[in-house]
C-alpha cells in the first residue's frame, strides 16, 4: 500500500473567508515504510494572514512574494498523492483548502477524494484514546516522537511527524494483515530437532517460594479473598470460574 502522510500552513483558520495555503508538506510510506520520497512546497497566497496565523507558521508576505501560486504547481502535487492514501491529521481542515484551491482553477480538477483515499489520524487518536488531548504535540509526547525541534509549524515537518505518530499510533497492523504478504520463496523456515537426555529440572528455592506467597497474599487482599491463581490451582476448575 502507498501512503503519503500530507500538511498544509494557511493563512488563516477558515477557506470559506478566502485565506490560502501557504504551504504543503508530504512524505511518502510504502507499506508502512518511509520511501524518503517527499513533496514540499511554499505558495504566493495573494492575500495577507489573519492575526496570529503568521506567528503560527513563521511565514511572513515577504518571504512567500517570489514564491509560485498554487496552480504553478497543482500538476505537481496532483502526481504526488494521486492513488495514494492520503493520511491527514484533522483531515477536514486541509482538504477544505485543498479542495477550494483546485476549484479556484477549474472543476475540472475535482476533488482530493476524487483521487485519493483518506485516512485521519485525529479521528484515530480520539478512538485510542478518548477524553485525552490529541494534537499532533500531545500525539507525539504520548507515543514518544520526539518534536523537540518543533518550535513553529511547518508543512514538511509536522508531515515527517505525524508519519512518526501515525506508525506508533497504529502499530501491530502489519502483523495483522496490512503489510505485504512475504514471498513464501524467500521464507526461512528452521526446524529444530529435540535435543537428547532429559529436560532439565527447576525448582524454586525456599526464598522464592515466600516470595511467591507473599505476593499471593497481596492479590487475594485486592481481589477480595481468592485470587485468580488460587482458582488455576484448583482441579478441573472452569475457565468462566475465573474473575476478570
Amino acid at each position: 500500500m502507498r501512503q503519503v502522510v500530507l500538511d498544509t500552513e494557511t493563512t488563516g483558520l477558515s477557506w470559506d473567508k478566502g485565506n490560502r495555503v501557504v504551504e504543503i508538506g508530504c512524505v511518502e510510506l510504502v507499506e508502512r515504510r518511509p520511501t524518503g520520497r517527499t513533496f514540499q512546497r511554499y505558495l504566493k497566497p495573494d492575500c495577507a494572514f489573519e492575526p496570529g496565523a503568521q506567528e503560527v507558521t513563521g511565514l511572513t508576505l515577504e518571504f512567500l512574494a517570489d514564491k509560485p501560486r498554487f496552480e504553478d504547481v497543482v500538476d505537481e502535487f496532483l502526481a504526488f498523492i494521486d492513488g495514494a492514501e492520503l493520511v491527514i491529521h484533522n483531515a477536514a481542515f486541509d482538504l477544505g483548502f485543498l479542495d477550494y484551491e483546485l476549484a479556484r482553477i477549474g472543476v475540472h480538477l475535482g476533488c482530493v477524494r476524487d483521487r485519493c483515499n483518506v485516512e485521519d489520524s485525529l479521528a484515530l487518536a480520539r478512538q485510542r484514546f478518548p477524553g485525552q488531548r490529541n494534537s499532533l504535540d500531545a500525539l507525539c509526547r504520548r507515543l514518544g516522537v520526539d518534536n523537540s525541534h518543533r518550535s513553529l509549524h511547518g508543512a514538511l515537518l509536522d508531515a515527517q511527524l505525524l508519519a512518526e505518530a501515525y506508525l506508533a499510533l497504529t502499530s501491530g497492523q502489519g502483523e495483522i494483515g496490512f503489510a505485504a504478504a512475504e514471498d513464501p520463496a524467500r521464507a526461512i523456515v528452521a526446524e529444530f530437532a529435540a535435543s537428547g537426555g532429559p529436560r532439565p529440572r527447576i525448582t524454586a528455592t525456599v526464598e522464592e517460594l515466600a516470595a511467591h506467597d507473599a505476593r499471593l497474599a497481596v492479590l487475594r487482599k485486592k481481589a477480595g479473598g481468592r485470587a485468580v491463581w488460587d482458582v488455576l490451582m484448583e482441579e478441573d476448575a472452569p475457565m468462566d470460574a475465573i474473575p476478570a
